[in-house]
């Protein structure tokens, strides 16, 4: 195995820090709750607090978008076409976005791509308030917007391995994973709420303001530059070409990858909740079975962060991730198997725990095996990962869910999941053998 696979993780003391002694074991219900060590780090701080802001101002420009193309066209499958607008760039940037941040100071690429972010939703702004309903134009600015998310996303998970020390990493991923995923449930509510009241144009607006939050937080944090010269002015195809020639040689990058794709693409079964609301859940109510599907997963999440102190400490990174993917398949038949709207409820958010614990490993795995030097890079194929598993569930599992039925796809997929993870475990040693 790659000496890189199985020592204490490459993650540099967080910048300004002196070395310090391993904290006291934690008792009661402290061991329980999160670990909120890498708060006192004052940089990760104003890093994590402004990710409070903006994870909610990202979702009402998540609900208005979809709402106005839909207002506009009257159609569902332009909503759709506009959700693959912004694939494309997301994927494009997001790689080179990570080239970028393995080249550049990582605080300087943070402040331009957060202004263009804010500057696009000031875009989405305008073209609302000026009743120019255009579906071209709003699918422009979401390719635009994605583009710069992509450019953006590497570069910020990236700098969290310079501001906080190794063995604080998965509490810091359980820090924003938390909080991203608290957005995910109250900012489409928060939407839903304000349309009525303040409609849609406003809804951009206070996005926007959102983003200034963030570009304050980044110019607050210390300059994040290359360690090393060896990458400085190099963020072209080669550099990418690098990044994919690097995950190659340390399997551990590799398999940490497969086993999130393996989850998402096998066993994330949103495009089927419609099927299951309006047929195997009906007699509960349709639109409340489709909101409690939809809601079920980011709160199980967000539980799973609350109590992440039981898990965040942990050492043996690899096996967690495995563990937690097995875990995610074995919710996800669950779900397939029932017909009781609430158990189906309660199977879905254990999901979302595991998912949880999944984020926060895998993403201590990418800053902990990685070099400083490629980790933009790393984050980038992130990036990629966990936007285009998704969207690649939603075709399988929607092809399956009408040749076989919803529940039958459903827990086919979950079932699946659990055979390929238990092969990922068997066959290849290097991830479950991963600690720190």
């Amino acid at each position: 195995m790659d000496t890189s696979e199985s020592r204490t993780g490459s993650g540099t003391a967080p910048e300004g820090d002196e070395p310090e002694q391993a904290p006291p074991r934690r008792r009661g219900w402290r061991r329980w709750a999160m670990d909120t060590r890498p708060l006192r780090r004052p940089a990760y701080r104003r890093l994590w607090s402004s990710t409070i802001v903006t994870s909610m101002g990202s979702q009402l420009t998540a609900v208005a978008v979809p709402k106005q193309i839909y207002d506009i066209t009257g159609s569902s499958a332009w909503v759709g076409y506009a959700s693959l607008a912004g694939l494309l760039p997301l994927a494009l940037f997001a790689l080179w976005g990570g080239a970028i941040a393995d080249s550049m100071d990582r605080r300087r690429l943070l402040l331009i791509t957060n202004c263009g972010l804010a500057v696009t939703s000031v875009l989405f702004w305008g073209q609302a308030v000026t009743g120019l309903d255009s579906v071209f134009v709003l699918m422009t600015l979401l390719a635009l917007q994605q583009a710069f998310f992509g450019l953006n996303a590497p570069a910020r998970n990236a700098s969290i391995a310079r501001l906080v020390p190794a063995d604080e990493l998965p509490a810091a991923n359980a820090l924003g994973s938390t909080v991203m995923q608290t957005g995910l449930v109250a900012g489409p509510l928060l939407a839903g709420a304000l349309i009525p009241v303040i409609g849609l144009s406003d809804l951009y607006l206070i996005d926007a303001l959102a983003l200034c939050v963030t570009v304050w937080a980044v110019v607050r944090l210390p300059a994040l530059p290359p360690l090393t010269t060896a990458g400085k002015h190099r963020s072209g195809r080669q550099a990418i070409a690098e990044g994919f020639r690097y995950i190659s040689l340390h399997k551990v990058l590799l398999l940490s990858f497969l086993a999130d794709i393996i989850a998402m693409v096998l066993g994330m079964p949103r495009a089927l909740f419609p099927q299951l609301a309006a047929r195997t859940f009906a007699p509960y109510g349709e639109g409340l079975a489709l909101g409690l599907l939809f809601a079920a997963i980011p709160l199980g999440a967000v539980l799973g962060g609350l109590l992440s102190g039981t898990f965040s400490r942990a050492r043996r990174h690899g096996l967690m991730v495995i563990a937690a993917v097995i875990a995610w398949g074995a919710a996800i038949t669950g779900l397939g198997l029932t017909t009781n709207l609430w158990v189906a409820v309660a199977f879905l958010a254990a999901a979302g725990v595991a998912d949880m614990v999944s984020m926060v490993f895998r993403g201590a795995i990418l800053l902990s095996a990685a070099t400083d030097e490629m980790r933009g890079r790393m984050q980038g194929v992130f990036t990629v990962v966990v936007a285009g598993g998704p969207r690649l569930a939603d075709v399988l599992h929607g092809t399956a869910g009408s040749a076989l039925g919803a529940r039958a796809a459903i827990a086919g997929g979950g079932l699946l999941v659990i055979a390929a993870a238990l092969a990922l475990a068997l066959l290849t040693p290097a991830l479950r053998t991963y600690r720190i």
